[in-house]
């Protein structure tokens, strides 16, 4: 596992007590950040521009992966959800054509 020089330990920390005391703000829209996983992430990103010794994102692109994994798997089912209902469908007005068809010949 890697490890986390002292110096992103001290941006980390900084980060967290400005976050409690509400004076953390976000990057570009400049919101008050409350989450504290966003406070770590901002403490890490300090460091890293700082040169110190953090590990890179890219550990977090397996993550990502299975999250899009996920969705894909998720949409494939609703897909086939949505297909199979419309085909239930288009048996029951194919099925009231036919009843329907019968009736006007009896009626006939």
């Amino acid at each position: 596992m890697a490890k986390y020089s002292g110096k992103s330990g001290e941006k980390v920390e900084k980060a967290m007590k400005e976050m409690h005391e509400g004076k953390l703000k976000s990057g570009r829209s400049g919101k008050k950040v409350t989450n504290p996983k966003q406070a770590i992430a901002i403490g890490l990103s300090e460091a890293r521009e700082e040169g110190a010794k953090v590990p890179t994102k890219a550990g977090s692109t397996s993550t990502k992966k299975a999250t899009t994994t996920k969705k894909s798997t998720a949409k494939k089912a609703t897909s086939a959800k949505k297909t199979t209902a419309k085909k239930t469908a288009a048996r029951r007005t194919t099925a009231k054509r036919a009843t329907s068809r019968k009736k006007a010949a009896a009626h006939a």
